[in-house]
């Protein structure tokens, strides 16, 4: 890449933001795309005759009510979401425990597991690491990448973190070389985008869409139908 395409002009984005949008804009352009899609054909078929309506809660018109407004930010939103947090985040964080200091023989819990997901993984063009790690992280999305590179590091043995330890790296040196040593490829990243824009939902959203619509039936479809 020439130095007169990398140089910035007043107004213009950050250079990494500009390579990200080039590189990568068919991967959002296809998430588009598969909305509109999937809408057309929901339409055409189990909704076919149900009306659409988009409902926004709006606040009411009133003065400030302080002690009221610290309420319900305290424990309607604050305090209910920690809850959520430990009721489906904690089992999350068990699993991950458990699985990668059990063994089975030699090997872990965690490395079994992997080794049984890979067959399949690479059909979807990922690896057995990233299908577990999807697999564990149902309870809370956020934890999928970290869950990915806990696994890697477990069975490529690069880096210094233990057994079941999370956690994050801000050098593109070191993750360049962890996920090289796992295997990956640029197409395992264009694969894993695709797959996060195809996953299933988290336990709190399906735990949400169950509470809303008190139907097996929405619940189940809502949940399976962005993998199917």
């Amino acid at each position: 890449m020439s130095g007169k395409r990398l140089r910035l002009r007043g107004g213009d984005p950050p250079l990494q933001i500009r390579l990200f949008l080039q590189r990568w804009k068919p991967v959002a352009t296809f998430g588009v795309f598969l909305t509109f899609v999937v809408s057309w054909i929901l339409s055409r078929t189990i909704l076919k005759g149900e009306s659409s309506a988009f409902s926004l809660e709006l606040p009411p018109y009133r003065p400030p009510q302080i002690l009221r407004t610290l309420y319900t930010s305290l424990i309607d939103r604050t305090l209910i979401v920690l809850w959520c947090a430990i009721v489906f985040a904690a089992p999350a964080v068990i699993v991950l425990g458990s699985i990668s200091n059990i063994h089975i023989g030699t090997t872990t819990l965690a490395e079994w597991l992997i080794n049984l997901f890979d067959p399949v993984a690479w059909l979807l063009g990922l690896n057995g690491v990233i299908l577990l790690a999807f697999i564990v992280a149902i309870p809370a999305n956020e934890i999928i990448i970290p869950t990915i590179l806990m696994l890697t590091v477990m069975v490529t043995g690069i880096g210094e973190q233990g057994a079941g330890v999370m956690f994050e790296t801000n050098k593109n040196s070191t993750l360049a070389m962890l996920l090289h040593g796992g295997g990956w490829t640029t197409l395992t990243a264009v694969c894993l985008m695709f797959f996060c824009l195809r996953h299933n939902p988290c336990s709190t959203t399906i735990y949400t869409i169950w509470k809303e619509t008190k139907s097996i039936k929405w619940t189940t479809l809502a949940t399976f139908l962005p993998i199917a």
